[in-house]
């Protein structure tokens, strides 16, 4: 893999990864359409997740301060805790499934559709939570619970992750910056956990004892990592500003040309992959 290509799908990650598109929906559908040369995707996938997480801490550093300095008195570091608790399960009971799909294409333009309805929901909740003064700026273990079943969610690639848990707290009456702040705190355990658990796999697989694309990978970490800090600020300053209705539209539009892509076989995964999907899939019900 090229480091221009690279470069490129590290911007596609800081700036996806906070803006509510889905990041790894983006990262996939352009991974295939370049054909790129990835002999472990998805560590390169976690790895790209590693650069948004330095944004993370840099924009959040005197809240990560706080926690640390104060984990009990300071109810945040336990919210964040109870939030990462549904992802860790669905992890833990999903994860050939969850690896599968986070690889391939097969639910890519469903679930960029469904990105597009938890959008529109999201605005029509947080205008009427805002008509009727039931907003909140506090999360609360409901908020946080909330939004972390919708991170789970937010797993499958085309689901923004960041969309989905916004979508959860503004459900439960949180305003829409709080529920964004929250949301991009509540990547950093998620991004961590990933990335010890793609990571073993990789070093027993061997991967680190290839030569690989690793400049390329530290060009797109570092490409992620200042994207997704100007993503993050960029968002926080806008989510109440404007409609997140367009961010639906865009996804819908994303949505229905990958479908056409898939139907018309420019973008499709091979049939035995395709039928590995079906089992992997049946296996969920």
């Amino acid at each position: 893999m090229s480091i221009l290509l690279a470069a490129f799908l590290g911007l596609l990650q800081g700036v996806a990864e906070f803006l509510p598109i889905s990041s790894s929906g983006h990262l996939n559908l352009f991974q295939a359409l370049f054909q790129a040369d990835v002999e472990h995707q998805l560590l390169f996938n976690i790895l790209l997740h590693m650069g948004t997480l330095v944004a993370v801490i840099v924009v959040f550093w005197r809240e990560w301060i706080a926690m640390l300095r104060h984990p009990i008195r300071n109810p945040m570091l336990m919210l964040l805790v109870v939030a990462s608790l549904p992802a860790l399960a669905a992890k833990l009971v999903f994860s050939d499934q969850l690896d599968y799909l986070e690889t391939h294409n097969l639910l890519l333009g469903v679930c960029f559709l469904f990105t597009g309805l938890l959008l529109l929901l999201t605005q029509w909740l947080a205008v009427r939570n805002e008509r009727k003064q039931r907003e909140t700026g506090e999360v609360s273990v409901k908020s946080a619970l909330a939004m972390g079943c919708m991170q789970a969610v937010g797993m499958l690639p085309g689901i923004s992750r960041s969309g989905s848990s916004i979508f959860g707290g503004v459900a439960t009456r949180l305003d829409r910056k709080s529920a964004a702040k929250f949301s991009f705190m509540m990547s950093m355990p998620a991004i961590v956990a990933s990335f010890l658990s793609e990571g073993y796999h990789a070093v027993k697989g061997g991967a680190l004892s290839q030569s690989g694309d690793w400049t390329a990978i530290l060009v797109g970490m570092a490409v992620a990592a200042v994207s997704g800090y100007l993503a993050i600020r960029f968002m926080l300053h806008i989510i109440t500003r404007i409609s997140l209705n367009w961010f639906a539209l865009y996804v819908a539009v994303l949505g229905i040309v990958v479908i056409i892509l898939q139907a018309t076989g420019i973008l499709a995964d091979a049939p035995e992959a395709i039928s590995t999907a079906a089992r992997s899939l049946s296996a969920l019900f």
